[in-house]
């Protein structure tokens, strides 16, 4: 009897864990299915579906346009030192960089993993999908009701997963139906594209391969280093050298491509240009000159870049013969657009900073950079000190003028003033430097410890352009000139090509150097130079050396242009004298030279000369 009752209890048990997984099977199914789905009902559905997947097209597209974020980091402003900002304005899309030099100098990353851009494209389909308007269903007299999704985005190579769970109950009359679970998969190479360009920026971090192009096209377009063989200067203008080096950064980055076949060469020197690194989609690759640069030149007077002869000075004819060496250090940074795209469409762009410091690529570890800059001293971010700033000109007239603080090696602005007064707040600094800038004047700036002072008081001198008139022996110069104002700034300009400059009152060192043709032809010669030597043998050993003697050829050295004229004085220039937008200078001739000492004398001649400075 016992046996029946166990054997019973064990059906039982049995009969209970088939209800149970029916009943589950039934709630599971009428969750995730459309059962006995009437048919004028399935449209919401697969509507629903369709907002779905335009949603996570539209994702995908802005975060591919924009470095794979849909909603981008907080903006950081850049600044004189780095002209850089967090983002770059790509043709009115704010594109975030991925690696660039912060506003007081810090280098940053901010490459988006691929979780990071699944969450965001998850919460820009659901922000979407609460806007997914089943109107037109409402005129046809069926009612939609929709609950809040819960979206779950999963990025493949050629396609984008997205996992929807929404509850919508559509009803008609005495039909309705429910639907909460949604699966779509949409086509999409946004992931193998993500892949790539993350493959790529690797590669770069790693060998610095743009940087390396970069500095070759510095040293083909642009004076770095090298020797001139002549007896005159060398001269390049810096606006020019700037405007070149830009139009061939612009040129030569378009010309970079990856190891594929989306491309043909043209000849075999266009082989350079291929990096050694296989893509098997299209790579695009930007600078715009129009985008923020940064080029600065280290050795350059003013808006000139000189090199100076040797040869011809006093006292080093037994040269024998004119060069012109120089060297120029550059700092050059400048962004370039990363883009990868298919044949529908589709594109994933993002931009990184190129940097050039000291004529070579830049050093940078970017494996330890983090966004973490707590050890870092980012002044700007304390502005805690109150600060009151009067702006007046020479004749105490209030003037508006941008206001900014410079502490180290960090300039933060402050602001501008109202009739001719800012006050604000600054960061505390000891022995800091107060800026003020305005249009039309000269750029004045006090030291102020912030820390100990609250106010300051700039006086700001009247700049003004001023048209050179050179004249030798009384006449316009017939030749090249190269004025040079020497004063708290070194302002210079050559003259014809340009005779205007900016100066405004104080006192000024002015050099004038005139050179005209010459057919000055040094010939060539051979110089026989000695040296000691070490002996050989026991001798050497103990000190004993003798003379070894060899021949030098110098070839033969044509003087195209020759220094003819010219003088030095020191003059103090009042605003009056500026006014007049007007300044004459008169200089004195030498003798045409027509041979090296006499162009070495004349070189003696200019320093002892002096100039006349007026209206």
């Amino acid at each position: 009897m016992n046996a029946k009752r166990g054997q019973m209890s064990v059906f039982i048990i049995i009969a209970v864990i088939i209800v149970a997984a029916v009943i589950a099977y039934l709630i599971f199914r009428s969750r995730g299915t459309t059962e006995a789905m009437p048919a004028e009902l399935a449209p919401v559905f697969d509507y629903y579906s369709s907002c779905i997947e335009q949603d996570v097209k539209a994702g995908a597209s802005l975060a591919g346009s924009q470095g794979g974020y849909i909603y981008p980091e907080t903006y950081e402003p850049g600044s004189d030192y780095a002209p850089f900002s967090s983002q770059l304005n790509f043709f009115g899309f704010s594109v975030p960089y991925w690696y660039y030099i912060s506003g007081n100098g810090i280098a940053k990353e901010q490459v988006p993993s691929k979780s990071d851009i699944e969450n965001q494209m998850a919460d820009f389909v659901k922000a979407r999908l609460e806007e997914c308007d089943f109107e037109e269903f409402g005129k046809r007299g069926i009612s939609v009701e929709k609950g809040e999704p819960k979206v779950t985005i999963s990025i493949a190579n050629e396609k984008i997963t997205a996992q929807v769970d929404s509850n919508i109950i559509a009803s008609k009359e005495n039909s309705s139906a429910r639907k909460s679970q949604y699966s779509v998969d949409v086509s999409s190479s946004f992931g193998k594209m993500y892949a790539l360009a993350r493959e790529f920026y690797d590669k770069e971090k790693k060998e610095e391969f743009l940087e390396n192009y970069s500095v070759d096209v510095l040293r083909l377009y642009a004076p770095v280093d090298g020797v001139e063989i002549s007896c005159s200067p060398k001269v390049w203008k810096y606006p020019e050298v700037m405007e070149q080096l830009k139009d061939a950064l612009e040129a030569n980055i378009a010309s970079i491509k990856l190891d594929g076949d989306y491309y043909a060469l043209n000849n075999k020197e266009d082989k350079y240009f291929v990096v050694n690194d296989k893509t098997d989609m299209p790579v695009n690759l930007m600078y715009n000159k129009a985008w923020p640069t940064k080029i600065e030149i280290n050795g350059a007077k003013g808006n000139l870049l000189i090199a100076e002869p040797i040869g011809n000075q006093a006292g080093l004819g037994v040269l024998g013969f004119c060069y012109a060496p120089y060297h120029f250090v550059y700092d050059v940074s400048f962004p370039v657009m990363v883009q990868f795209y298919d044949v529908n469409g589709e594109i994933f762009q993002y931009p990184i900073a190129v940097i050039i410091d000291n004529n070579m690529p830049r050093q940078a570890n970017l494996e330890s950079v983090s966004d973490d800059t707590s050890n870092e001293p980012d002044v700007c971010g304390f502005m805690t000190q109150d600060i009151k700033v009067g702006v007046h000109d020479i004749f105490l007239r209030k003037v508006d003028a941008n206001i900014s603080y410079q502490c180290f090696d960090t300039v933060c602005d402050l602001g501008s003033t109202q009739n001719g007064v800012f006050e604000g707040k600054t960061p505390a600094c000891v022995n800091g430097e107060l800026i003020a800038e305005a249009g039309g004047y000269k750029t004045g700036k006090v030291l102020l410890s912030t820390n100990s002072e609250s106010s300051a008081d700039l006086i700001l001198d009247r700049a003004y352009n001023v048209e050179l008139d050179v004249e030798i022996d009384g006449k316009p110069i017939d030749g090249n000139a190269i004025v040079t104002f020497m004063g708290e700034d070194s302002i210079s300009t050559m003259i014809p090509d340009n005779k205007n400059v900016t100066l405004s009152e104080g006192r000024y060192n002015v050099s004038v150097d005139i050179y005209g043709n010459s057919s000055l032809v040094i010939p060539a010669s051979t110089q026989r130079e000695c040296t000691d030597v070490s002996q050989g043998g026991l001798a050497g050993l103990l000190g004993g050396t003798e003379q070894q003697c060899f021949d030098v050829n110098i070839p033969e050295t044509k003087v195209d242009y020759a220094l003819i004229g010219g003088g030095r004085a020191e003059v103090y220039l009042l605003p009056e004298e500026l006014e007049t937008g007007k300044l004459k200078i008169e200089t004195s001739s030498f003798e045409k030279p027509d041979s090296l000492e006499k162009l070495q004398n004349n070189y003696l001649l200019v320093e002892n000369s002096g100039l006349a400075v007026g209206e």
